[in-house]
């Protein structure tokens, strides 16, 4: 289960405040949109830890015991709060009860739907073993296979399953910047999938990354019959295999899932900094 899920549930018995990082500036332990639901028995989320968390938690609970409207406060993380970050963060502190669930439970879902997609080709050990992975970090995962009655339930809740044979014709209805990782059961349906991404490359040039499991005498039969199939030395340098960032030996599945979601962080991160622009400073209600 979920820090959100565990919230709403918890939600429905109990009043809470819930503290989010409204805006921050310079280093910081985590980025506008990071949460904490503080109950008067325990808290759900994070902000980043640290005397900035426990310094809310107290602020939060003050709060609870005497609930008024919504306040901001601003918290310098420099030596009064014992943290070297040195920037600045904005703490939006806002009481909720469980008459609040539907309008959060909104709120949540509308601000995942933002979050990059991976699709993920194959439900085999590694598969599941990434899945697991991907299941605790900010993304959404399209988890396809043509196997029916391959998915494990439950399943995180930012993975969608889809079934489709051939395989390789989901691959047209990806959305533009999907991370796509393809490990199937199967070397001829992994073929397939590279070729439909490289076909789409060529026509569109708009997915992430391309990430092919296996080892490199595999990847150099897959060059040899894309080769064959017309595809260029240029096109075929757009797919990473062996998938996963460098230096994590095993070949345990766990393992290998860990190497591969790095990977996808890293991709994304260097996306993420290519097209933002410096953020500007921000303004606050209260001090601290």
């Amino acid at each position: 289960m979920t820090a959100t899920e565990q919230f709403l549930m918890h939600l429905a018995r109990h009043d809470a405040m819930l503290v989010t990082v409204q805006a921050s500036r310079g280093s910081v332990p985590r980025d506008a949109g990071a949460w904490m639901a503080v109950f008067s028995d325990t808290a759900l989320g994070t902000i980043g830890g640290g005397h900035l968390e426990w310094q809310a938690l107290i602020e939060a609970r003050k709060q609870l015991t005497h609930p008024s409207a919504v306040q901001v406060v601003r918290y310098a993380l420099g030596p009064s709060l014992g943290q070297c970050c040195g920037g600045e963060v904005q703490l939006r502190f806002e009481p909720v009860s469980g008459a609040d669930a539907p309008r959060l439970r909104q709120r949540f879902e509308s601000e995942q739907s933002h979050w990059p997609l991976v699709a993920l080709f194959g439900a085999g050990h590694v598969g599941k073993a990434l899945v697991r992975v991907l299941g605790h970090l900010p993304l959404r995962v399209r988890w396809v296979d043509s196997r029916d009655e391959v998915f494990p339930d439950p399943l995180p809740h930012n993975v969608v399953c889809e079934h489709a044979d051939p395989v390789q014709a989901a691959v047209n209805d990806l959305p533009s910047g999907t991370q796509v990782l393809i490990m199937s059961f199967s070397h001829a349906e992994d073929l397939e999938v590279v070729r439909a991404c490289l076909q789409r490359q060529r026509a569109h040039a708009d997915l992430g990354l391309i990430g092919l499991i296996g080892s490199r005498s595999k990847w150099a039969t897959f060059k040899h019959r894309l080769q064959e199939r017309g595809f260029s030395e240029a096109e075929l340098t757009q797919v990473t295999c062996p998938v996963g960032i460098q230096g994590i030996g095993g070949k345990q599945p766990a393992v290998i899932a860990v190497a591969v979601a790095a990977q996808v962080l890293q991709v994304l991160a260097a996306t993420h900094s290519d097209a933002q622009p410096p953020s500007g400073n921000a303004t606050s209600t209260k001090e601290t």
